[in-house]
């Protein structure tokens, strides 16, 4: 499985990370292949994504339903399933801890990554310290929404959506975070943004937009990896 890296991410010393691309076949060949993608040093956890704003610290054995999950422990590999929601990968190079969260337009409104940020700032963590990776999704050219999602987000998110070709807005899910982010502390500058709309995509991107109930998700992982036997 090809993982595209984030830059910012890329120089972490023992991180592993990646948004992943399209793998063709069932869900279980994507996971099979996300297994693969880290090694046998490290365990992916899975989690069973509801569109909600909760967060899950593994290990586990049978998938939690939760949108986020973190985790302080070497070779803990978390992953998100997409196809067409915002992956997000953070991470905590101080003090070696991960969380990664998955946000469509309900996880987003509901504060899914404050959440996550939230769970890290709860362990130790320095807002001042994160780095944080927002992965390919539907862009603001695609993601034509209705009134009930302008409805959810509130006054407070009237600038997460711009004009359409039509009478429909069109969310921005990826400056919804962002902002978010921001809000609790994040720099902007250590946040980084791989801007590749799944829908426009599709040499490389399931979207269930574009596909219907047949698309297949893309898998995202980060962790720091178990240091090497001396």
């Amino acid at each position: 499985m090809k993982l595209l890296t984030a830059p910012l991410l890329a120089g972490v010393p023992g991180l592993v990370h990646g948004f992943g691309v399209r793998v063709p076949g069932a869900r279980a060949v994507a996971r099979e292949a996300a297994r693969h993608a880290v090694g046998d040093s490290m365990e992916v956890f899975f989690l069973r994504q509801v569109h909600g704003c909760s967060v899950a610290t593994p290990p586990w054995t049978e998938a939690p339903a939760a949108d986020a999950s973190l985790t302080d422990r070497a070779g803990a590999a978390l992953a998100i399933e997409t196809a067409d929601c915002l992956p997000i990968l953070i991470v905590d190079p101080v003090r070696r801890r991960v969380a990664a969260a998955h946000a469509g337009w309900r996880g987003t409104a509901l504060g899914v990554a404050q959440e996550a940020v939230r769970a890290l700032l709860g362990t130790g963590s320095n807002p001042g310290d994160l780095l944080v990776a927002l992965g390919p999704s539907i862009g603001p050219c695609c993601y034509e929404v209705g009134r009930e999602v302008e409805t959810a987000f509130g006054p407070s998110g009237v600038g997460f959506f711009v004009p359409g070709p039509g009478r429909r807005k069109h969310l921005d899910v990826a400056a919804a975070n962002r902002v978010q982010l921001e809000a609790l502390g994040v720099h902007s500058s250590r946040i980084d943004r791989l801007d590749l709309c799944t829908r426009c995509r599709k040499d490389l991107f399931f979207s269930y937009r574009r596909d219907g109930a047949s698309a297949g998700r893309m898998i995202s992982l980060v962790g720091f990896s178990r240091p090497s036997p001396s």
